[in-house]
């Protein structure tokens, strides 16, 4: 793709945000987009809501698990941006009308207090970082078609990252713990809609460590010439799978001692 076509592509992302109207695969689109192309993509989308006044509050890391990995035929996670208007408080209920489809995915949350970045970062520079972890959801919505009405085809890896990674939102829970005061392999959550238990699951679903998930994420970064922000915050990735949310939803999840967190969809 040249730098034209990649902004082409982010202002077609940008309308379907606006209007809520979903636009077709980038993917089908442009036929031959890499994954450094997607990227590109992810950063002019990202640029156009910096200027409408939008502030970059952190990153999301998805594709963790390897249930999800091999569903999109790749073997590495992706990353988005998290911008303020996403931030819900926990208890909250979402506006009718906010996103086009979301779904809802249970993850633990880093807050940093140190800059991270470098090929040489380690997991012990991943613990000194962190500010704290929390229990966390994050909303996925879909600004690009799931699948081509035309041809049957789904998107694909290259869609998603185009389209932000599928991030909309991110809800926190009040809970706030040092990162040596949990096993976070053993965190996790179970998650219901509507009083209906859907999903449960731990954070070693995330690449066996949400630990190493971030590592990844800052290790990645150095190809960008990107960085983790002393304050950001990192979703690690989720442990569930997605949970559709349509209006009238309200989904809590349990992360037992850890904490809480829930979130409702008018």
């Amino acid at each position: 793709m040249t730098p034209d076509q990649h902004t082409e592509a982010a202002e077609s992302l940008f309308r379907a945000e606006e209007t809520g109207q979903q636009c077709g695969l980038l993917s089908l689109q442009y036929p031959g987009m890499t994954l450094d192309d997607a990227y590109a993509v992810q950063k002019a989308l990202v640029s156009l809501k910096l200027a409408s006044g939008r502030q970059k509050i952190g990153w999301k890391i998805g594709l963790t698990s390897r249930a999800m990995q091999d569903a999109l035929k790749i073997d590495t996670p992706d990353s988005g941006v998290l911008l303020d208007d996403m931030l819900f408080e926990s208890g909250a209920t979402v506006p009718a009308g906010r996103f086009i489809q979301p779904r809802i995915e249970a993850e633990i949350a880093f807050v940093m207090k140190a800059p991270l970045a470098g090929e040489d970062c380690t997991r012990a520079d991943v613990l000194m970082a962190t500010d704290y972890v929390a229990p966390s959801l994050e909303i996925l919505d879909t600004r690009i078609q799931r699948a081509d009405a035309a041809t049957g085809q789904a998107r694909i890896i290259t869609d998603t990252i185009s389209d932000n990674a599928a991030n909309a939102g991110i809800v926190l829970g009040a809970e706030r713990h040092s990162i040596d005061t949990h096993d976070l392999r053993w965190t996790g959550a179970i998650v219901s809609r509507n009083d209906t238990v859907e999903e449960t699951g731990l954070g070693a679903g995330v690449l066996n460590d949400p630990v190493t998930s971030v590592l990844w994420l800052a290790q990645r970064m150095a190809s960008y010439g990107q960085q983790i922000e002393a304050g950001d915050i990192v979703l690690s990735g989720s442990f569930i799978r997605p949970i559709e949310c349509p209006s009238g939803s309200k989904i809590t999840a349990d992360f037992g001692p850890f904490g809480s967190v829930d979130i409702s969809f008018a």
